[in-house]
Order: C-alpha cells, then sequence, then structure tokens
C-alpha cells in the first residue's frame, strides 16, 4: 500500500501540535497494545514501572523526563493505525509496539518514513526482515528460535510427524512455516496445518470442525500455536472430545506459559484441560534485580494479574530506549522534528497531514538501540549482526495439576538440557544428539512412558495380508475355528516387526485355502502379483519361481538336517567324567579285557615260555 495514501486516508483522526510535544524537557515514546490482553495488561505495568525507575534517576537521561503514552488498540489494526499516527503528530522519538505482527507490518512502513523506531517484544514474526522493516526491532526472541526449539524437541522423542494447529494472522502463520522448515532439517514433517479464524474471531464450532479431522489422522503429536484466546479454547475442545488422554501429545508456543506464570492457581477447568500439555516459556536468568522487581509486582499491578516474563522484557526495552537516548544526546545529538515536504502537497479540508513530524535523530537512535549492551531483568541485553538478541533460550515446561513443572530447557547455544543455559555459555556448543536431555514428562492421560505419536488412521485402507488356511504344521499359521484370530510363530514375528516401524501399519489377514488341504503356495504368492493380495504372511519357503514375481523379506528360520535331543539339566562335580560308565559298560569293558587277554595267550601260548606253567601263573600272565 502507498504509504501517502494510508497516511491521507487515516489523517482525518489526527489533531493538532500538542504542547506536550514542544516540551523539550519532556522526551514521547509511545506504546500501542491491546491493553485487555495477558501481555497487554503485564506490558502496561512494567513499562510504567521503567518510566518510574528512570524518572527517579535524573542521571539517566540528563534531567528530561520521560513520557510513555499509552494507546489502546483492542484487539484493531484501524486503531492501531490511528495510535501510531497520532503518536508522529506529538514528536515521538520512539513507539513499544506493536503487540501483533499483523500491524507489525503496516506501522514499520509508517515507522521507515517518519524514521521512528519501533520496538516490539510480543511481535516476533520470523518474516519481519530488518532489511525492508529497518526501523523495526524485536526485543524478544523471535519466532524462529521458538520453532527450533520445537522441532528439536520432536526429534529428541524420535517422532517424525506433527499436526500444525494455529490462527490464521500474520504471526502464526509465518511461525508455523518456520516450525516446518526446522523440521525438515531433522528429517520429519507437518502433515497437516489446521488454520483456525485469527484473534478474537474464532469460534467453538471452527475448532470442533478441524479436531473432529484431526482425530481421523494418524499422527498424535500436535503443534498450538496462537494466541491464549484460542488456545484456551482448542484445549477446552480438545477435552471434550477426548483428545487429551493416552497417546496424544500437545506442544503449546509460549502463549500457554503465560496463561500458567499471569494466572496463579489456574481455574479448575482451564486447568484440567491442559494435563500434561508441553509449553516454551522465555528463559530470564536469576538475578537480584530480577528478584527485587518481581517482589514489587503485586504492589505495582493491584494484584490484578500475575507476572510473566514479557514483564521484563517490556521493563527491558523501556530502559533500552532510555540508554540509547543518553548516548545519543553525550554525543551531540539533538530531538528534534522536521515536517515531511511530500506531505505538504496534499490539500483537503479536514486533513492536517503537515503536523505528521519526522525524527531527525531517527537513525542515529536506531544505531544506538542496536548498540545496547546492557544488564537487563531479562539478563545480558545484546543483539547480534542480524539484529536478533544473543543467547536466545527457553523453559520446557510441563503442565501438571494445578500448576507446572520444569523439565529441562533450550538455548540457541547447546539445545536440549536439564542445566541453565547461563551455565553452559562458557562451553563450546555441542548440538550432538548424545548431549541433548529432558527431564521426564508426565504426558495427557497421566502417562510417563514416551508416547509412540501415531495411530492407526481411521481413513485409511487397510493392507490386504494372504495367510495360509493350513491342515498341517499349524504351529506356523492357525485360524482359530470359528473365529478372525489368528496365531502362530510366523504370525509373532510379522506382529513385532510391525511394532518396530515409525509409522501407522493398517492391516487385516485373508485366510487362502479350503481348510480341508494345505493351500498351494505359489498360487498363494500368485495373488500378490494379481493384486489380490498386498502381502503375504506363512511358512513360505523362498525358492527360484516365486522370488521371479514376488519380493521375500530376509529369513528368520533356516532349513536343514538338524538333530533334536532331549536336554535333561544336571549338576556338576568332579566326577562328572564317570556318568557315561554304567554297570552294563563296566561289564562290558571287564568282558573285552579277558577276551582280549585271551586272545593274546591262545596266539602266545605254543612259542612263548612266558604263557607256559601252572594254570594260576598262565591266568596271572593273560591278565
Amino acid at each position: 500500500m502507498n504509504l501517502v495514501l494510508l497516511l491521507a486516508t487515516f489523517s482525518l483522526f489526527i489533531g493538532v501540535l500538542s504542547e506536550e510535544g514542544l516540551n523539550p524537557g519532556i522526551v514521547n515514546v509511545g506504546a500501542i497494545f491491546s491493553f485487555n490482553t495477558i501481555n497487554g495488561k503485564v506490558a502496561k505495568v512494567a513499562m510504567k514501572a521503567a518510566e518510574e525507575d528512570i524518572n527517579s534517576d535524573p542521571s539517566v537521561l540528563g534531567g528530561r523526563k520521560l513520557s510513555i503514552q499509552l494507546h489502546d488498540s483492542n484487539f484493531s489494526s484501524f486503531l492501531g493505525i490511528i495510535g501510531a499516527l497520532q503518536f508522529m503528530e506529538t514528536d515521538t522519538v520512539a513507539i513499544i509496539g506493536p503487540q501483533s505482527s499483523e500491524m507489525a507490518h503496516v506501522l514499520s512502513n509508517l515507522a521507515n518514513e517518519l524514521q521512528v523506531p519501533l520496538l516490539s517484544f510480543t511481535a516476533l514474526d520470523p518474516s519481519l526482515s530488518p532489511l525492508q522493516y529497518p526501523f523495526f526491532v524485536q526485543t524478544a526472541p523471535n519466532d524462529e528460535f521458538q520453532m527450533t526449539a520445537i522441532a528439536e524437541m520432536v526429534s529428541y522423542f524420535s517422532w517424525s510427524e506433527v499436526i500444525a494447529i494455529f490462527s490464521d494472522d500474520d504471526q502464526s502463520r509465518n511461525g508455523i512455516i518456520t516450525l516446518g522448515d526446522k523440521l525438515a532439517e531433522r528429517r520429519c514433517r507437518i502433515s497437516y496445518k489446521a488454520a483456525l479464524p485469527p484473534g478474537p474471531t474464532a469460534k467453538r464450532v471452527d475448532v470442533l470442525r478441524e479436531l473432529d479431522k484431526i482425530q481421523m489422522m494418524e499422527s498424535r503429536i500436535i503443534v498450538l500455536h496462537s494466541f491464549s484466546r484460542t488456545g484456551l479454547l482448542v484445549f477446552e475442545a480438545a477435552k471434550s472430545l477426548g483428545m487429551m488422554g493416552k497417546g496424544y501429545v500437545w506442544i503449546a508456543s509460549t502463549w500457554l506459559s503465560t496463561v500458567l506464570d499471569s494466572f496463579s492457581p489456574l481455574k479448575p477447568e482451564i486447568a484440567n484441560s491442559i494435563q500434561g500439555a508441553l509449553t516454551l516459556r522465555p528463559h530470564t536468568p536469576d538475578s537480584k534485580r530480577k528478584r527485587n522487581f518481581m517482589s514489587r509486582w503485586n504492589q505495582l499491578s493491584n494484584c490484578s494479574i500475575g507476572f510473566n516474563p514479557y514483564g521484563l522484557y517490556a521493563y527491558d526495552t523501556v530502559w533500552m530506549i532510555a540508554r540509547a537516548l543518553r548516548l545519543l544526546l553525550d554525543q551531540g545529538g539533538k530531538i528534534s522534528f522536521s515536517n515531511d515536504s511530500r506531505l505538504d502537497g496534499i490539500s483537503g479540508s479536514t486533513l492536517n497531514l503537515s503536523a505528521l513530524n519526522a525524527f531527525d535523530g531517527g537513525k542515529l537512535l536506531l544505531s544506538k538501540i542496536l548498540e545496547t549492551n546492557m544488564t537487563g531483568l531479562t539478563g545480558n541485553v545484546q543483539f547480534n549482526q542480524d539484529r536478533s538478541l544473543i543467547n536466545p533460550s527457553y523453559d520446557i515446561v510441563n503442565a501438571v495439576g494445578n500448576g507446572q513443572r520444569l523439565v529441562g530447557y533450550w538455548s540457541n547455544h547447546t539445545g536440549l538440557s536439564i542445566v541453565p543455559p547461563e551455565t553452559l555459555y562458557s562451553e563450546k556448543p555441542n548440538r550432538s544428539s548424545s548431549n541433548q536431555h529432558l527431564d521426564k514428562v508426565v504426558w495427557p492421560g497421566g502417562e510417563t512412558a514416551r508416547p509412540r505419536g501415531w495411530v492407526f488412521p481411521n481413513n485409511g485402507r487397510e493392507l490386504r495380508i494372504g495367510i495360509p488356511r493350513r491342515v498341517s504344521y499349524r504351529d506356523f499359521v492357525l485360524l482359530v475355528n470359528g473365529t478372525d484370530k489368528v496365531q502362530g510363530y510366523c504370525i509373532d514375528v510379522f506382529l513385532a516387526a510391525i511394532k518396530l516401524l515409525p509409522y501407522a501399519f493398517p492391516y487385516r489377514f485373508i485366510p487362502f485355502g479350503d481348510g480341508h488341504k494345505n493351500p498351494s503356495y505359489y498360487e498363494l504368492v500368485n495373488k500378490i502379483k494379481s493384486g489380490v493380495f498386498d502381502g503375504v504372511v506363512g511358512d513360505i519357503a523362498i525358492v527360484t519361481n516365486r522370488t521371479r514375481i514376488v519380493d521375500f523379506s530376509l529369513p528368520y528360520i533356516e532349513s536343514g538336517l538338524v538333530v533334536v535331543a532331549p536336554v535333561k539339566k544336571i549338576s556338576s562335580s568332579a566326577w562328572s567324567f564317570a556318568r557315561p560308565f554304567t554297570p552294563l559298560m563296566w561289564a562290558v569293558t571287564a568282558a573285552f579285557f579277558l577276551i582280549v587277554g585271551s586272545v593274546v595267550w591262545i596266539l602266545e601260548h605254543r612259542r612263548n615260555d612266558e604263557f607256559r606253567g601252572p594254570p594260576k601263573q598262565q591266568f596271572i600272565t593273560i591278565l
């Protein structure tokens, strides 16, 4: 959209230049959020706390005061644009927000033209390129890192396919596209994408329609990327359909962790509907400043909303602007504004486009923001060359009972770990599979064993598996009379092989033969070639004429001559060598002993004087 036409359309809502904008002692910063959302409420409290802390220390802005002007977009991109135009009218040096990425795409064009930095910690669409939108800065890890963490979790648990449920808006849609890319890098994929109406327009009937489709599918790994209202609606509908039970896996993006953190304890109906789900929370290292801020939270918020990490990002974003302003002033920069000459030629009786001013020091302020290197409540705040925060990391949280359980961490440095990321930054990156670790997870249905991740689909064609209806040797394959039950050694091998497959394998056994005589195995195998069967299981020998028409598995029974003998277990002793010598064997040995001696006596008696003499002497000689 042409920016000039956009300004001309909405300038009807712009008033005259405010007196506050002319006061050199006040620096105006705008903030555009939907303050009726979880992150909107948290951001409002945190930004006002940061404003108070900055103004209480004159050294931060050299005696100037920071004024944060809040604008409630109320879930409307139109009202968000109006708020941005109003801020440009009041000489605003920077705008915090917007909350959603679809609004960020529009307002970034306005920020580019009037050179006002736009900083957001919730519009985290990976497609918001700094090349296209140079004045837009994401002050929290964008969704590319979140989707990388989810992809690594899927790979860690050895799943190959996931189903994605998302709100059909820019942020959620582009996040799922990024997830698909990250899964593909790990040889996984998204098998189905369920798009729901964006924002508050999603209804229960829309959710039920998509969940009914998903129930018929093979994959049981579901990634839910949306906002809190739609996400909770999905979980409630899934619970009613029995999709929060054994076998299912639910992985939610950071929206679920904000619900767990901001509303503790949860309402029973919400807690029951999310049992066993995994979610991500932006990781912020523990520090004294963070603990002090959290201890002030109930007083700051009047107990209206619980604390979540995006409050820390809101607080640090305000301080980021304040520090950059101080550097700009210290280097001789000025906070001044000038009219855009291109707007002077647009005439109209009710238009006041001349009130829109470009920030002369916008480029310098932007450069100082990108050079930020400070220790904030979220830890070390510093940007890479691609404008992303260094060392982004997440907590991996398991929803259990009425709360949550930490099962590990993910960082861009080392991947999945049970050790806090900040303790690993000094080590070399190690993303090998052997170095990935998570604690045990309580899955939906209370299971602790890793779910298989898929089931036999209800909408898929079953494979026709032929089996011989044998009369003899029924231990190999047996169709139990009067039933459809099939058993036997070959069937056991087949079923064991199926359990090892990482995907669904629907099938049904079809007997072949009349049951009165063994069927022809050549005809049985030929049924595969003719398309009657998709496969055959049985004691089928691999012979030449059969291999010409079908493929065989590796043989699992070897044929050939064998000796079968009963085995009796006996104890071992020092006299074991004498066990073969039975009484009969001893008698036979003694008889042969005498016979051999007698034969020798007969042969030697006539010629050898040693074999002569008295009978007693001759017997001794024989022995």
